[in-house]
């Protein structure tokens, strides 16, 4: 097969939780670009309508669920929709996150488990459910959003929920690509650096210093820089890589 033919994901459904904005908006319209159809997933229903259309505009069809991560129910129904649209689901990024600035003696019990629902807990039972339907269909692919900050201490502010939450991420990756290779699934992990996008202000001259003298790069990322890495684990390029992090972070992590 060519090699840019392996980078095709035509004919194959992906699933993007959290892709109503921000890096999931930018993560399902690349894979749309390389020709997957798009279960777009959020919780505002004008966004996940005006995602959609994008989506569309690319090409292939796209398919709207509301949903919340953490709930089972919310994520049974999910995949039910997603197969009742298009047959199967192929690909499923878990995107969907959610981050407090804070530091650690103020960190409330109820902002804990905010950030360690949405972004462990949600995480796992998407990979469960939607694990168990490509097991049973002979193979897929799961690819999991992490951050640099799983490997890392952020400054100046402090995040330690955040940073314990991508760091289980980074690690539920390597377990479930270990217990699920022989079976067909691939499990792979990105980890972005600072990106512009609502939930980084990475324009904030209170962060320049840290986040952007700190980047070997001395730039924030654009959300679009990350679609090529998500099609290129989402797809045939990436067929021998499972239990990976894909770090894309401007080279912060390096000093």
């Amino acid at each position: 097969m060519p090699v840019l033919e392996k980078f095709s994901l035509q004919g194959r459904t992906s699933v993007v939780t959290g892709s109503t904005r921000g890096l999931g908006r930018a993560f399902a319209l690349a894979l749309a670009e390389a020709g997957s159809d798009i279960v777009v997933v959020g919780r505002d229903e004008e966004a996940a309508a005006a995602a959609a259309a994008e989506v569309e505009s690319r090409g292939v069809r796209a398919h709207v669920v509301l949903a919340d991560v953490t709930s089972r129910p919310d994520v049974e129904g999910l995949l039910a929709s997603s197969v009742d649209a298009f047959g199967r689901v192929d690909v499923l990024v878990n995107n969907a996150g959610a981050c407090i600035h804070r530091p650690a003696l103020e960190v409330t019990d109820e902002e804990w488990r905010e950030v360690m629902g949405v972004n462990v807990d949600g995480l796992f039972i998407a990979s469960q459910v939607f694990g168990r339907h490509m097991i049973e269909r002979g193979g897929g692919t799961i690819v999991n959003v992490g951050s640099m900050s799983g490997a890392i201490v952020n400054r100046p502010q402090w995040q330690p929920a955040y940073n314990a939450s991508k760091a289980a991420v980074h690690h539920i990756t390597r377990s479930l690509a270990a217990e699920w290779a022989p079976l067909g699934v691939r499990v792979n992990a990105i980890a972005p650096g600072y990106m512009r996008t609502a939930m980084a202000p990475v324009d904030d001259p209170r962060f320049h210093r840290h986040w952007i003298e700190d980047t070997p790069q001395e730039r924030a990322g654009e959300p679009d820089e990350l679609g090529p890495a998500m099609v290129f684990l989402a797809s045939d390029a990436s067929s021998f890589m499972t239990g990976s992090v894909l770090t894309i972070d401007g080279g912060y992590s390096v000093f």
